[in-house]
C-alpha cells in the first residue's frame, strides 16, 4: 500500500495527466468515426491511442538511435501547424491541476517525465506558471529508451537524489503504470486522460484517481488557500 511518510518525489506524465489531450486531431478523428456510424467514437478513439502508445515510443527510439528523430519531430510539427492543430500556444492545463501542484510543490520534489520533446514540455510549463516547481524534466531527448522501459524514470529518479521507491509516477496510460512497476517507483493512475480505470489496474497501478487535483487529498495535505504564493 502507497505510504504518503515514505514518499519524497512525485513524477509526472504530462499528456492525459497534467496536460489536457483532447486536442483538435483527436476532436477530427471522433467526427470521421461517427459519421461512418461508429455507436461509441470516443471509445475506439482511445482504444487507437492506446494501442499505439507502445509501438510508438519505441518507434521514437529507433529515429533517435539512427538520428532521424530532429528532422521527423520538425517535420511533424510543421504539419500540425499547416493542418491548423493544437499547439504549444493553445494547450489546455487538466482542471485543478494548477492547485494541486502548487500544494504538492510545498512538500515533495517534483519532475516531469514525458515522451513529449523538450521544447514542448518547456512550454506547456512556462505557459502555466509552473517551471519553477519542477525541478527536472525528462523528455524524449532525455534517454535513448522511452516508456513503458524505465529509464525516464529511473533518470528522473536520479536527478531528484533520491530513490525509485521514494517516488511516485503520476499516468493517465497502462504505459505509465508499467514503467513505474519497471523502476520500482508507485504508480498512480489518473482518469482524466486516455486510460481506464480497468487497464491501470492490470497494469499495477497502486493507487487511482480521478485527476491530479486528486492527489493532495490522497496524500494527506490540506490545499494552499492561494496557490500562487
Amino acid at each position: 500500500m502507497l505510504d504518503p511518510t515514505a514518499i519524497g518525489g512525485l513524477l509526472f506524465d504530462l499528456d492525459g495527466t497534467l496536460l489536457d489531450s483532447d486536442d483538435q486531431a483527436v476532436e477530427a478523428l471522433v467526427h470521421r468515426l461517427r459519421r461512418l456510424g461508429f455507436d461509441e467514437p470516443q471509445r475506439a478513439v482511445r482504444c487507437l491511442v492506446m494501442a499505439m502508445e507502445a509501438p510508438a515510443n519505441a518507434f521514437v527510439t529507433a529515429l533517435d538511435m539512427l538520428g532521424l528523430d530532429a528532422f521527423l519531430t520538425g517535420l511533424a510539427d510543421r504539419l500540425r501547424r499547416w493542418h491548423g492543430l493544437r499547439t504549444p500556444a493553445n494547450f489546455r492545463l487538466v482542471d485543478g491541476a494548477d492547485r494541486a501542484l502548487h500544494t504538492l510543490s510545498g512538500r515533495y520534489r517534483m519532475a516531469v517525465v514525458t515522451t513529449r520533446g523538450r521544447r514542448d514540455a518547456e512550454l506547456f510549463l512556462d505557459r502555466f506558471g509552473l517551471t519553477d516547481l519542477f525541478e527536472v524534466v525528462v523528455t524524449r531527448e532525455s534517454t535513448w529508451r522511452l516508456k513503458p522501459h524505465p529509464a525516464p524514470i529511473l533518470h528522473a529518479v536520479r536527478a531528484l537524489g533520491l530513490s525509485a521507491r521514494q517516488c511516485v509516477m503520476v499516468g493517465d496510460t497502462a504505459v505509465d503504470m508499467r514503467a513505474a512497476r519497471r523502476a520500482g517507483a508507485w504508480a498512480v493512475g489518473v482518469l482524466c486522460g486516455f486510460g481506464e480505470r480497468r487497464e491501470l489496474e492490470q497494469a499495477g497501478a497502486d493507487l487511482i484517481l480521478s485527476s491530479p487535483a486528486e492527489l493532495p487529498s490522497a496524500l494527506a495535505l490540506p490545499f494552499l488557500t492561494t496557490p500562487h504564493a
